[in-house]
């Protein structure tokens, strides 16, 4: 077996620092602590727990990469990649959660906002007082976010905002909501309306068969008055939400890498241990081919997120490199997840063996952010030219 462990086919640990290696190790530990013993049954039970969003401010989840002033890691984004890539290994629905809260939430006060919103509203967030949600997506709208028809009118000291998001995750738990509209030219604006404004409600989405263990809502505003001083000030354009769905794609490139090596060791170990026809099944032609093949993906995709993770941190990461890495890691994960329950027989459908949930998650990380089919697209227009979604 080789050397470097199960999953770390290329020895890429040795292009980490000794700081990567710590905070990974942290939070697998958290993940082995807090979620791994109860996330088959929260999954079952359709049930968010509330608790882990504290949990997570306090083992630093919750925007790594944000200046440590306003309460974030003031970490690389290797060591965001990580983070994301553990809390994957363990759920992608307590990924999104934590990936919702700082690249959809964080990034933009950061990013975008006024230094009285940021001082305001990053420490909570951090810290897990405060949990956050995006809203971008619209039930009309999804893959074509330009086409939005929420709307925020200048009413003189305040803005009315009016209009509805859909499949907003953590919104009918969130604080805060970082909200994409129109103004009265057609241009869109980012506002920060907050729970408890008269006219915003965000009922929950029920019945998933994915990411069950996150909580999903509707945004829905119905003459919502919101401050002139809640307006993000620093950006207008469809830029602006795009530069978040950047940040968050870039996590979903590492996280679900998370579920790849889960889905891998998993299969490896049951194929070892599992025996037919007096052996171990792992010596069977045909288990070793989709074992061989899951590593070999894994080990592609962990070499080109790292490499991307390296273009990031020097400002160089383009948006189309974040498309084709997401699109890679998902695609690769679901297909080793589908696999692994083969490996598994009728075990793999049990809630004994991790498997059947990753891949029904994996169902919606595939939509989500992106859908798979519009990130190849993205990379056909960087490479032709020529967009053929428009």
């Amino acid at each position: 077996m080789n050397a470097a462990g199960f999953t770390d086919y290329y020895d890429i640990d040795d292009l980490l620092t000794e700081e990567h290696k710590l905070i990974r190790q942290s939070i697998r530990d958290f993940v082995k602590k807090e979620i791994s013993p109860n996330i088959e049954k929260w999954a079952q039970q359709a049930h968010f727990p509330s608790e882990i969003v504290r949990k997570f401010g306090e083992v630093g989840a919750f925007g790594p990469t944000i200046p440590t002033e306003y309460g974030g890691g003031g970490l690389d984004y290797i060591s965001y990649g990580l983070i994301m890539q553990e809390i994957e290994r363990g759920d992608s629905g307590m990924r999104s959660t934590a990936s919702v809260q700082g690249s959809l939430v964080m990034y933009p006060i950061y990013q975008y906002g006024s230094e009285e919103q940021r001082r305001k509203y990053l420490p909570k967030l951090a810290s897990g007082e405060w949990l956050g949600c995006f809203g971008l997506t619209e039930p009309d709208h999804g893959s074509n976010p330009g086409g939005m028809t929420t709307t925020i009118k200048d009413m003189g000291d305040y803005y009315l905002l009016n209009g509805a998001k859909l499949w907003i995750s953590n919104s009918p738990q969130s604080q805060v909501a970082v909200v994409w509209a129109k103004d009265d030219n057609g241009r869109i604006k980012g506002v920060i309306v907050e729970q408890g404004m008269e006219g915003f409600t965000a009922p929950e989405i029920h019945n998933k068969w994915s990411l069950r263990a996150s909580i999903t809502g509707e945004l829905v505003f119905d003459n919502v008055k919101v401050p002139k001083e809640n307006l993000l000030p620093n950006v207008e354009g469809l830029k602006g939400p795009l530069g978040c769905l950047d940040s968050a794609r870039y996590g979903i490139a590492w996280g679900a890498i998370g579920v790849a090596i889960d889905c891998y060791e998993s299969a490896l170990k049951y194929s070892l241990e599992r025996e037919q026809f007096g052996k171990p099944i792992a010596s069977f032609q045909l288990q070793q081919k989709k074992l061989a093949e899951m590593i070999t993906e894994i080990t592609k995709a962990q070499l080109m997120v790292w490499r991307l993770g390296m273009l990031k941190n020097a400002g160089k990461a383009t948006s189309a490199q974040i498309s084709m890495a997401k699109r890679n890691s998902v695609e690769i994960a679901l297909h080793i997840a589908r696999e692994a329950r083969q490996i598994h027989g009728g075990m793999g459908i049990t809630g004994e063996y991790p498997i059947m949930r990753h891949m029904m998650n994996l169902e919606s990380v595939i939509t989500y952010e992106g859908t798979h089919d519009i990130h190849l697209l993205i990379t056909g227009a960087d490479v032709t030219g020529i967009q053929a979604f428009k």
